[in-house]
């Protein structure tokens, strides 16, 4: 008899960094290099007031850019709303709000 205790495991997630794109991350390093000073702490995301109202993760966000994982990303920093608590959090100091911004623009542009 299997016992259900509410979740599941997670598939495991393997990328190919040879089929990612690394030219918009290099933009991004080049507008706003403060995006290097990240160390993935989290504490962005534990404050995140857009994460009360949607499904927002500006680390996870941030990881996937890093790794050239662009797929739906203009949709998920379409929900942060610029309040910049995340900026007010940080141990590192950064300001996040032009780092989204320049993120959003650079996803739309080709």
């Amino acid at each position: 008899m299997a016992i259900s205790f509410g979740f599941t495991i997670s598939q495991t997630r393997v990328v190919n960094m040879d089929n990612c794109d690394f030219g918009k991350l290099h933009q991004l390093e080049r507008i706003t290099p403060s995006f290097k000073k990240c160390m993935n702490c989290g504490a962005c995301t534990a404050t995140c007031s857009a994460q009360q109202f949607v499904s927002f993760n500006i680390r996870k966000v941030k990881s996937l850019y890093t790794m050239g994982q662009l797929g739906g990303l203009d949709k998920e920093l379409a929900k942060c709303m610029l309040c910049g608590k995340c900026t007010l959090v940080c141990p590192r100091g950064l300001n996040l709000r032009p780092i989204i911004m320049n993120m959003r623009k650079l996803l739309t542009t080709k």
